[in-house]
């Protein structure tokens, strides 16, 4: 048999796996992947989240976030995100580019129904998220439901890098239905 880093199918499939790994594991690396955003004025942002789920099937993975919170206003002028993730006992990077839907109030009310209520304390912040305080804990946490919002990314293009003995990079998209293609490291 073959190792998982050898093929273009092998490769996917343990990301995927490992996406789907940190859904499952809080102490898994892929749990709390970096993503990344353009801010309305054209910087990069970027943020450590919850990974929420991973569909290989539909190369959808989902977070959550707070209305209120900046990435919002972010995603309104771009709908777009990147996620990063280092594997290091896999020796694997995990990128993935995606577009970006948010779901918000009825729709997600079944999902705030299954957070823990210590959880919940993460939505509903006054003042709001990145707004101006005059103390470290000059905020209060009120869990809200109808500031809770469920990001859902629609997976366009994965980057994989494996960096093994030999290194391998291979490249998969949405829109060749992820055969993938080898790149140069």
């Amino acid at each position: 048999m073959t190792d998982w880093f050898t093929t273009l199918d092998g490769l996917r499939t343990r990301a995927w796996g490992m996406l789907a790994r940190g859904v499952a594991d809080a102490r898994h690396p892929c749990r709390l992947p970096t993503v990344c955003t353009t801010s309305p004025d054209g910087w990069p942002e970027a943020r450590t989240m919850v990974l929420r789920s991973a569909d290989q099937g539909a190369a959808v993975v989902t977070l959550h976030t707070d209305l209120q919170s900046g990435k919002l206003a972010s995603l309104q002028v771009n709908p777009r995100v990147a996620l990063h993730v280092w594997l290091r006992p896999q020796a694997l990077q995990i990128r993935l580019q995606a577009e970006v839907t948010v779901q918000s109030g009825p729709d997600v009310r079944p999902l705030w129904d299954k957070i823990p209520d210590h959880a919940q304390q993460s939505y509903g912040v006054t003042p709001p998220p990145g707004a101006p305080i005059g103390a470290a804990l000059e905020y209060v946490k009120q869990p809200d439901p109808a500031t809770f919002a469920v990001l859902s990314c629609r997976v366009m293009q994965i980057d994989l890098v494996h960096l093994g003995d030999q290194h391998r990079r291979a490249a998969y998209s949405r829109s060749d239905d992820w055969a993938g293609q080898w790149l140069s490291p």
